[in-house]
């Protein structure tokens, strides 16, 4: 068969990598209805190991699309974490502290495994795609071609990609296990291992596997370190590996440590680090350095030399005088700490990096699933919203300004948090070449404003109506905003940051009195929300301020057509509940009337006390006058883009934010 003769199809946006990133890619796609596909070289999901720590970020996007509550159920809740240093050859509990910064958000961290989680996101896809969207495993591409010309023209008929894709036999897609059957490992995800993409490609040639083109109108590389994707495009990753060894064991451990339930960081006089994770269904993972593996001339280590056996050997050493064996291991592995983030994570809007393919880093601070779904997140509805030909294309240069920015803190954290993870306790303060212990924890509880996803704060662009300068305060991109953008008021809502997650208090629905954590209310259904904080509504000025906004909304020519479709309404006001009614103090456009189902009871809310679980005081927390109130716009992945007044002039800021974004 020739190549004029492959069978041709078409789709909006191709994955390649069926991880944690490239699902949450998918799951976008199905719930925006965009016609995707996604391939991986595997045979199978994962069912064993790879990555486990959900941060409080990550999990607030999953109650977004509505799966959090099965990942909180099966997972092991981290409250507690404990320090263990070594400083005289004894170790001895340290310190106590909570595993994540009390009040910063309504999720706290879970451990769970990769495979369970993967199964979330494919449920997830499979409700919304009625299995139009799927995994298609045991298939990669093996050659990208762009057309350089077509590029800028982003139509909806325009498709500059050819992707021929290969499909591998079951025994082609299975990678071989080092230590047989019985227990899984993951050396081959590892960075210890070569990438075996072009040996596979190679193998299906000689046993003339088949192939078929793909023209696409965008395509997403989340697949991995080793990214075939990325050398497509001749992006490279800058930084260097260190010589830092680790092993993981994924183990029902037997042992007289104390602390062995909790999460908890040891370090030795003179055998090395070791970390504790407790997992779910009394398994724990241990990170555990392997300070006699060095690497060899090449800078890499002999991962021949790496077996369970060799892991837990070093695990006792660090943990004696306590005692630690284990009758049942379900995963293992090790690799090599390296910190690298790639220069450009786009090209020409057309082929986007995510997750490993862009940043690799240690995963001991929790942050290698975590930053690649929220990789994802931020990139999925913009490219959702482009092939819908909602948005302009201009929004997709904001993915490597936002995330690439994320991505050089990441590297700069970890590097930190690794060196002091891997380095044998200070005897004294003129101990120079040793670890500080005080250093160490300053380090760890800092860390976990960063870890926990909470701080990520995205620059100025036409997405995030911030003062300054966008390149300064993203990557170095410019994604400046038009001409005619209206700064934000940040000074109207002092605690809802302009380019950052829009935060979470409870309030009350203003019909049925249910308390609801507000940030529920924002779907990840590809909308975004501008929600009214309208302030005293029985205050005939404020009233006359919330019609006259109101008005203007539904007279304005170019918002009118996106609100409710492409512009969900919550309101927030600060009046008690009792004294308030629906249908009397509100414009009809904040809880519209539909003749099949009648009013809309599930967009106004009120700021007041619930019957059981006490008063959420939101206003007071979000930095909110009572009386006045605001207008915030967020994005659909719950940023915030504008703060404004709730007036003529708040209007005109509103409809300015959108002309920049949508396209009429």
């Amino acid at each position: 068969m020739t190549v004029t003769d492959l069978q041709e199809s078409e789709c909006d946006v191709l994955i390649v990598g069926a991880g944690p990133a490239g699902l949450m890619m998918a799951t976008w796609m199905a719930r925006c209805g965009i016609n995707a596909r996604i391939v991986d070289k595997r045979s199978t999901k994962i069912f064993s190991g790879q990555a486990d720590g959900l941060q409080s970020r990550s999990l607030e996007i999953f109650d977004s699309f509505g799966f959090a509550d099965r990942a909180r159920k099966e997972a092991n809740h981290m409250l507690e974490a404990s320090q263990n240093p070594d400083e005289e050859g004894k170790l001895r509990r340290s310190d106590r502290v909570p595993d994540a910064i009390v009040g910063l958000s309504r999720f706290t961290q879970i451990v769970l495994h990769q495979g369970r989680i993967e199964r979330f996101f494919l449920d997830n896809i499979k409700k919304h795609s009625k299995d139009s969207l799927h995994v298609e495993r045991a298939v990669l591409p093996e050659s990208l071609s762009i057309d350089e010309d077509a590029c800028d023209n982003h139509s909806k008929d325009n498709y500059p990609l050819k992707v021929q894709l290969r499909h591998l036999t079951e025994e082609e897609a299975t990678p071989a296990q080092s230590n047989g059957p019985t227990v899984q490992d993951g050396l081959f995800r590892s960075n210890l291992a070569d990438d075996d993409t072009d040996d596979l490609i190679a193998q299906s040639r000689a046993n003339a596997g088949s192939t078929e083109i793909v023209r696409a109108k965008y395509m997403v590389g989340c697949d991995g370190a080793h990214s075939w994707t990325r050398r497509q495009i001749g992006f490279q990753l800058e930084g260097e590996p260190t010589d830092y060894i680790w092993g993981v064991l994924d183990i029902i451990p037997i042992t007289d440590f104390p602390d062995i339930r909790m999460r908890c960081a040891v370090h030795s006089a003179s055998s090395g680090s070791l970390m504790v994770i407790p997992r779910e269904n009394k398994l724990v993972r241990l990170y555990i350095q392997l300070t006699e593996i060095k690497p060899d001339a090449s800078g890499r280590a002999d991962r021949s030399k790496i077996t369970p056996d060799t892991i837990i050997k070093a695990a006792q050493k660090i943990l004696a005088p306590y005692k630690l064996t284990y009758e049942y291991c379900d995963w293992w592995t090790a690799y090599q700490i390296g910190q690298r983030v790639g220069k450009n994570f786009d090209y020409r809007s057309r082929v986007f990096l995510a997750g490993d393919a862009v940043h690799t880093h240690s995963p001991k601070a929790g942050q290698g699933m975590n930053v690649s779904m929220q990789d994802a997140f931020n990139l999925g509805w913009k490219l959702a919203l482009v092939v819908q030909g909602i948005a302009q294309s201009s929004i997709l240069k904001t993915y490597q300004s936002e995330r690439r920015r994320i991505a050089q803190d990441l590297i700069a954290f970890d590097h930190k948090f690794s060196r002091l993870f891997s380095g044998r306790p200070a005897k004294d303060v003129l101990d120079e070449s040793g670890v500080s212990m005080a250093e160490f924890k300053d380090a760890f509880v800092k860390g976990n404003m960063f870890a926990s996803g909470l701080s990520v704060d995205y620059g100025a662009s036409m997405l995030v109506a911030k003062p300054g300068d966008s390149a300064a305060q993203g990557d170095g991109t410019d994604v400046s905003s038009s001409s005619t953008q209206i700064p934000g008021k940040q000074e109207l809502a002092a605690n809802i940051k302009l380019g950052m997650r829009f935060p979470s208090f409870q309030v009350l629905n203003q019909s049925d009195a249910r308390p609801w954590p507000f940030q529920e209310r924002l779907k990840s259904d590809g909308r975004f929300r501008l929600i009214v904080f309208a302030g005293n509504v029985l205050s005939p000025t404020q009233s006359a301020r919330l019609t006259s906004f109101c008005d203007a909304l539904t007279s304005s020519a170019f918002l009118k057509p996106h609100v409710h479709t492409h512009i969900g309404l919550l309101t927030l006001h600060s009046v008690k509940r009792t004294e308030t009614e629906l249908l009397r103090d509100f414009p009809e456009v904040l809880h519209p009337f539909d003749p099949k189902t009648g009013w809309d009871y599930d967009s106004v809310f009120v700021d007041d006390e619930s019957y059981h679980q006490g008063h959420g005081e939101a206003y007071k927390n979000y930095g909110v006058d009572k009386e006045t109130g605001c207008v915030v716009v967020t994005r659909p992945d719950q940023y915030v883009g504008f703060v404004g007044e709730v007036d003529g002039e708040g209007i005109q800021g509103v409809e300015e934010y959108f002309k920049g974004v949508f396209l009429s």
